[in-house]
């Protein structure tokens, strides 16, 4: 291969783009330094292994989420500034194939996550929460979200896609047994957008509930 100087922004970026391809397994970094024309061992320059690398990868998607702004900063209300961010974090983890399991557990390489979480601390601390519940609360929330999508992702891996194992009509045949179980299947394999958007909603809802009285 010919000798190419790579930089730790386009190693991540070219990570981010095999990942739609290739999936988290199958994301090494051998295909990485295939695809930039470089000896797998350049990479380690930049990235001790792999994990270092994903750090990278969730660093980058976040920045790009927030690019134009953190989602929901100019909300004056604490709930809509919730939602904002985490309909922001569900569409940019759709986004990538196996988003949720990239960017759950990731530790950033920056410190640019730190601005969403002031602003959203700062918007339910000015609305009387005291700060142990707002940091609850906005964890709570993000907790769903990554929940959410990781479920999302595991049938439908690629944004439109569907995995071949998930066939709400078979799983209803299989589960004839079961008729409440068998029913549930098109509750938990469709409409994903209205389920996110009540489930939030309800989260939301049981923070005002349990946490704003004790503000």
């Amino acid at each position: 291969m010919a000798t190419t100087k790579i930089d730790r922004a386009q190693v991540a970026d070219t990570a981010l783009r095999l990942l739609n391809e290739l999936g988290l397994d199958g994301l090494t970094l051998r295909a990485i330094a295939k695809e930039l024309g470089v000896q797998a061992p350049a990479l380690y320059w930049h990235f001790k292994n792999k994990q270092a690398l994903i750090d990278e990868m969730a660093t980058v998607m976040y920045r790009r989420m927030t690019v134009d702004g953190v989602p929901g900063a100019d909300a004056d209300d604490w709930r809509e500034q919730l939602l904002a961010f985490n309909r922001a974090l569900r569409a940019m983890l759709l986004g990538h194939r196996d988003g949720a399991k990239v960017y759950g557990g990731a530790r950033f390489t920056g410190t640019d996550h730190a601005e969403s979480m002031e602003v959203y601390l700062r918007g339910m601390v000015r609305a009387g929460f005291e700060f142990r519940d707002a940091v609850r609360a906005a964890t709570t929330t993000y907790h769903y979200t990554m929940g959410f999508v990781a479920e999302e992702q595991g049938s439908r891996p690629r944004p439109g896609e569907r995995d071949e194992g998930v066939d709400v009509a078979d799983r209803a045949e299989q589960l004839a047994a079961y008729p409440l179980a068998a029913a549930a299947g098109t509750e938990l394999f469709e409409g994903y957008d209205e389920r996110f958007e009540e489930g939030l909603g309800v989260v939301v809802a049981g923070i005002e509930a349990v946490y704003s009285r004790r503000g």
